[in-house]
């Protein structure tokens, strides 16, 4: 009898920043579901944000294939990761198994997750709001992360879900707090992309603040940049930013 393998490595520090950073710049997927006629497999593609905790967001149009699919069976599975150049294999991805819940509209939710969504994809302004397009947050059981030859990891989503207790007070502050950023803080923001993510200069925008860090985007190009320690409330969000736009500033000038 053949002895089972496991191909699976032990999860570090490592897997979990890497499957937070794919989720979180990601602004597209391919998600798969399945037929409610015949209950062959759909595999498609779906521009993507997230919720505050990671889960991922997805906004459909009723005309698409996979919306009455997810309508009739809620089971799915989405594949995140950008193909670099060379060998696509050897490029990290995730492949996440959900089940997807439909954010009723008029609802606080619903608000917030449309916000996020327009926010990390500005393109989608053009057809976020027609009646036809619904959104769907794809609730994780469990993810299959490969960070490229012989680097796979297994990991159940509360192990690199955002199950932070400051998340919903967070979410009320991220609106005024981004655009106040935007705004009033352009400079920061630049520091913030220069030094924590060595980018190059750029128009960078903030896109979203979640507990665990934040989003810099100048045109397609998408950053992510962590805090060393997860907020705890909107109170640490504004004195977190101040303390990393002067980290930068010192450590740059010198």
């Amino acid at each position: 009898m053949t002895e089972k393998i496991d191909v699976f490595r032990d999860i570090d520090d490592g897997a979990i920043r890497l499957a937070r950073t794919l989720l979180r710049t990601a602004r597209h997927a391919v998600i798969a579901t399945l037929d409610p006629a015949s209950g062959d497999p759909i595999a498609t593609r779906v521009g993507l944000s997230t919720d505050h905790d990671g889960a991922p967001i997805i906004l459909v149009s009723a005309l698409a294939a996979h919306t009455p699919a997810l309508l009739a069976d809620p089971r799915c599975s989405l594949l995140i990761g950008e193909p670099a150049k060379g060998d696509p294999l050897a490029s990290p991805r995730m492949t996440i198994s959900a089940r997807a819940r439909e954010i009723a509209r008029n609802t606080p939710e619903h608000t917030r997750i449309e916000w996020r969504y327009r926010s990390h994809l500005p393109k989608s302004k053009l057809y976020a709001s027609l009646g036809d397009f619904r959104f769907f947050r794809l609730d994780p059981k469990n993810a299959r992360l490969n960070g490229g030859f012989g680097r796979a990891y297994q990991l159940d989503a509360p192990e690199w879900l955002s199950l932070n207790p400051a998340n919903e007070e967070l979410a009320a502050a991220e609106r005024g707090a981004v655009e106040h950023m935007n705004k009033d803080h352009s400079e920061a923001i630049a520091l913030y992309a220069r030094f924590y993510a060595q980018a190059e200069d750029g128009n960078w925008r903030m896109t979203g603040i979640d507990a665990d860090g934040f989003n810099l985007a100048d045109g397609d190009n998408v950053l992510r940049v962590f805090f060393r320690e997860p907020l705890t409330s909107a109170k640490d969000m504004h004195m977190t930013l101040v303390h990393m736009a002067g980290e930068a500033r010192t450590a740059l000038e010198s």
